[in-house]
Parts: C-alpha cells; sequence; structure tokens
C-alpha cells in the first residue's frame, strides 16, 4: 500500500472510529473502567446534601465552619490492544475481512481510552510476538497504533494466543484494561489466560465470519488453511460434513466462552456483518 492510500485509509478509520467513541462510547467506556481509588482532592465549606462523614473536623474546629474533603477518582489507566494479525484474519465471504474489523473496534477502544487521558498500547501477535507499541497518550500516538493494525505484515501465519498473554504478563508489571481482539483459531489458551486475568482486566472479543459457523450445500469444492496453507477438497453436499463442520465451529465458540468467564474475564462475540457497535455498547453497559 503506498503512503498517499495509506493515509487515505488512516484517516477514514480515523473519523468513523473517533465518532463512535465520543458519542457513543465515551461516557460507557469511563464508567465501564474505573480508576486504581480515590485521591484527597481538597477541602471546602459544607454545603447542604454533603455526605456528613466527609467532614474535616479539624479545620472545621480551627475556622469555626464546617468544611468537607473532597475525593477525585484516581483516573489514569492503561489499555493495552492484543491484536491477532495471523493469516486466518485475511478471510471473508461479506465487504469486510475478520482483520478490517478487528482494525476498526481497535481504533475504536484507542480513541475512548484517549478521551479519558488513559495511555494506550499494541501488541501484534501471530505464533510469536510481531510487534509491541508501548504505552503512551495523545492522536499521534494512536494514529501510529492505527497506521501498523492497517499496514502491518507480519513474518509468521499461525496463531498462539498462549504466547500472546504470557508476553502480556511479563512485559506489564502493573494492572492493565487488556482486548484481545482475535477469531481465536486457537484451543491451547487456558492455562494462559487464567494467570493473565489474576493480573490484568482482561476482555476477549472474537470476530468471525458467517460461512464459518456452517457450509452451503454447494457441491464438491477445493478449500485452504490461510494459516498452514494445506487445501483439501470438500463435499458440502453431504449432510454429515456440514453438521461436523457447524459442530467443530460451536465447539470451538464454546471453549472460547468458558474458558474467558472461568477465568474472570469477559468476553463476547461478533460477526463481520453484523454491528460491532451494539455488541460494544451492551457489554460496556453490562461492566458499568
Amino acid at each position: 500500500m503506498d503512503t498517499k492510500s495509506l493515509l487515505k485509509k488512516v484517516r477514514k478509520i480515523e473519523i468513523k472510529t473517533k465518532r463512535l467513541s465520543t458519542n457513543v462510547f465515551g461516557g460507557e467506556y469511563h464508567s465501564a473502567f474505573k480508576g486504581r481509588g480515590m485521591t484527597f482532592s481538597e477541602v471546602r465549606k459544607y454545603q447542604y446534601g454533603d455526605d456528613v462523614r466527609a467532614i474535616d473536623w479539624n479545620v472545621t474546629a480551627r475556622s469555626n465552619e464546617p468544611h468537607i474533603k473532597v475525593f477525585e477518582e484516581e483516573r489514569e489507566l492503561t489499555l493495552m490492544l492484543v491484536v491477532d494479525v495471523s493469516a486466518s484474519g485475511k478471510f471473508a465471504t461479506h465487504e469486510a475481512f475478520k482483520r478490517d474489523i478487528i482494525a476498526e473496534i481497535a481504533a475504536t477502544l484507542a480513541f475512548s481510552a484517549t478521551q479519558n487521558n488513559d495511555k494506550v498500547g499494541l501488541v501484534l501477535f501471530s505464533s510469536k510476538i510481531e510487534l509491541y507499541i508501548p504505552p503512551k497518550k495523545g492522536r499521534s500516538h494512536v494514529l501510529r497504533i492505527i497506521r501498523e493494525l492497517i499496514e502491518f505484515k507480519p513474518e509468521e501465519k499461525t496463531t498462539d494466543i498462549g504466547n500472546a498473554l504470557k508476553f502480556l504478563s511479563d512485559v506489564l508489571k502493573k494492572r492493565s484494561i487488556a482486548f484481545v481482539l482475535s477469531d481465536f483459531v486457537d484451543d491451547e489458551y487456558k492455562n494462559k489466560i487464567q494467570i493473565a486475568a489474576q493480573k490484568h482486566d482482561i476482555t476477549g472479543i472474537r470476530i468471525y465470519d458467517r460461512r464459518e459457523t456452517e457450509l452451503p450445500n454447494v457441491g464438491l469444492i477445493k478449500v485452504t488453511d490461510n494459516e498452514t496453507g494445506k487445501q483439501k477438497w470438500v463435499n458440502t453436499s453431504s449432510k454429515k460434513v456440514r453438521e461436523n463442520y457447524a459442530r467443530y465451529f460451536k465447539a470451538r465458540d464454546d471453549y472460547f466462552n468458558k474458558t474467558f468467564k472461568r477465568s474472570g474475564a469477559g468476553c463476547f462475540s461478533t460477526r463481520v456483518d453484523e454491528n460491532y457497535v451494539t455488541k460494544l455498547l451492551t457489554y460496556f453497559k453490562t461492566r458499568a
């Protein structure tokens, strides 16, 4: 992708996702993810309706007027976007690849965090850690993250979610909010999510295509595994083949949901052609 096309695409995603984060997710994000606690701000005169438990008795005694202590939320947080860039993300039977939707959701989350003055970092992974951008603040930093989400070319094609979760636990010493965005074409991450979820506030977002849930009856077709490159012929006319295919998707979906929930982490799935805005908003509200 040439520089002009890249900048145009970055700008398009910025306009769309920044509008969403401003008009839709700003307050919901703030409510869903709390700061580290309350910190002292100031002492002021008591006003009708104030909590009497907040009265500062020392200042009240010196001034002969009731004063209260005012506290405010210690807001600053760190948001980590842990994004799958393996080859399975380049699959689509609709107008967008799974990877395109992942980039949009990640950008929306990044701008929501920026509006709350939180730091944002990025981990791109396949079967290895492809790129790590340490958490920072600011629009230019978020735009760099969006550029990487759009343009980055991974060295490996396969997926290792457990390795990405281990890296997250190792590289960040303080508790962070982490969103793992992937199609979760992997089933060996249970132990790693249990460890990572003890340290960080983790949410898994699974993005999938409708053709991954069921095969159409279109006869004999050749299919290719994007991650391994292996090809084989599949007889979609066979009811048993179609049932096994649907059963495989259901098993992987169950593994994803059960693994995250049993670890105390949040999770939800969204199909490429569904409205991820509604899914994300509903998730924020359930957490608030």
